[in-house]
C-alpha cells in the first residue's frame, strides 16, 4: 500500500494528480485536463492509500500534432471516416484540440473519453518531421478492399496496397502512417491489389 496524501481525484474518469503537480501546473491543464480532466469537471481532494498492484489503468489517447488543421481533419473525417467527438480552442494557448474516434468506438468514446486520437493545432506556423521511433496508428476495417478504394478516390494514396487481403498503409498530410486491417481472416486474393506496387514509405 502506498499512501497518497493532499491528491485531487477527478470526478470523470477517476484519475489522481497530486498537490505538487496541481501547483505546478498552469490554468489550462488544471481546467482542460488535470489528470485527464476537461473542461466542466472538478476534483475533490481524497487523502486515500492505494495498492498500486489494484490500481487499474485504461488507454486514453495517442497525441499527434497537425500542421495544416483542415487538411489533416479532411484526411482522418472525410476520407478515413473517423468521428469529431470534441474540440478545444485555447486563446490564451493559441492551439486547438479535436479528439478522433472510429465509429465503431464513438460511443464508448463519448462516455468514456477514450479510446481517441488527439489531433493538436499549434496556430503559429510549425514544421513537423516524422520520427519512425513512432510507428503508426492501426484500425480494423469491414471491408479493406473497400476501404482502400475509398481512400484512393478520395486521392489518398495507398502507400501499402492490401495485396494478401489482409494488411494496407496511408499517411496523413502530416505523415501520420496508418495501418488498416481486414477484420477477421483475410479476404481473398484479387486485382488489381494484387498487382499493386509500395509508393513511398510507411
Amino acid at each position: 500500500m502506498v499512501a497518497v496524501p493532499n491528491t485531487y481525484l477527478c470526478s470523470s474518469t477517476g484519475s489522481m494528480i497530486n498537490s505538487t503537480s496541481l501547483k505546478q501546473a498552469s490554468q489550462f491543464w488544471l481546467t482542460a485536463f488535470g489528470a485527464h480532466c476537461l473542461p466542466g469537471y472538478t476534483y475533490e481532494t481524497t487523502n486515500t492509500a492505494i495498492n498500486l498492484k489494484d490500481e487499474m489503468m485504461r488507454y486514453l489517447h495517442t497525441m499527434i500534432r497537425a500542421a495544416d488543421l483542415d487538411k489533416t481533419l479532411s484526411f482522418f473525417v472525410d476520407h478515413l471516416g473517423l468521428v469529431e467527438v470534441r474540440r478545444y480552442d485555447s486563446e490564451q494557448g493559441r492551439f486547438t484540440l479535436v479528439f478522433l474516434a472510429a465509429p465503431g468506438d464513438a460511443d464508448e468514446a463519448e462516455n468514456k473519453q477514450s479510446p481517441l486520437v488527439e489531433i493538436t493545432h499549434n496556430w503559429d506556423p510549425e514544421t513537423y518531421e516524422g520520427g519512425r521511433n513512432f510507428g503508426h496508428l492501426a484500425y480494423r476495417v469491414d471491408d479493406i478492399y473497400a476501404t482502400c478504394q475509398r481512400l484512393m478516390d478520395g486521392g489518398v494514396t495507398i502507400n501499402r496496397p492490401p495485396r494478401d487481403g489482409r494488411m494496407a498503409f496511408v499517411k496523413s498530410p502530416d505523415g501520420i502512417s496508418i495501418e488498416l486491417l481486414q477484420d477477421g481472416e483475410a479476404l481473398a486474393v484479387q486485382e488489381p491489389w494484387a498487382s499493386m506496387e509500395n509508393i513511398g514509405t510507411w
